[in-house]
């Protein structure tokens, strides 16, 4: 199995868990931060969402200027939206031969300046591993915020009868 081959693999066994985690989000909940310098529940969705736009611009493009701000209407809305950028995603992975992921540089941007140039394939993983880390601290904000945890791997006491 390429290193391609394994990233489709791995970004589609990790699609439902996020998606199922955003919904999981009390809505009228979003402005939750567990303590004044964490991120917001919205903050933190919003994160998700502009890297899910971003791993779509890396596996097309060789210059991705990050996607900061992405606006997010209801948990159940951007659960939804997630879905439908993850499958752009996906289908632009399919598009990818195993030279372009190993060997093609992309030029990541913060607002508009340069900020580093990696091979997509560890870009990509970058971003990928960064929406499992925001997706571990949503996990820790959803009973707090009144919510319930789905089951990511495996059961969750939420999930247990």
């Amino acid at each position: 199995m390429s290193n391609l081959d394994f990233f489709k693999a791995c970004w589609s066994n990790e699609l439902a868990a996020t998606q199922a985690l955003i919904a999981a989000l009390p809505t009228e909940r979003l402005d939750f931060r567990p303590h004044p310098v964490n991120r917001s529940a919205y903050e933190i969705v919003e994160h998700l969402l502009g890297h899910a736009v971003d791993l779509k611009v890396i596996a097309t493009t060789g210059q991705c200027d990050e996607t900061l701000k992405y606006d997010v209407g209801s948990s159940a809305a951007a659960a939804a939206q997630y879905g439908e950028l993850a499958a752009a995603v996906t289908a632009a992975l399919a598009g990818l031969t195993d030279q372009q992921w190993e060997q093609e540089p992309v030029e990541l941007l913060i607002e508009g300046k340069s900020f580093l140039t990696l091979p997509r394939v560890n870009m990509m993983w970058f971003f990928f591993f960064d929406i499992i880390h925001h997706r571990g601290q949503l996990s820790s904000y959803v009973r707090p915020m009144g919510g319930k945890n789905p089951a990511v791997y495996g059961y969750s006491a939420d999930t247990v009868s």
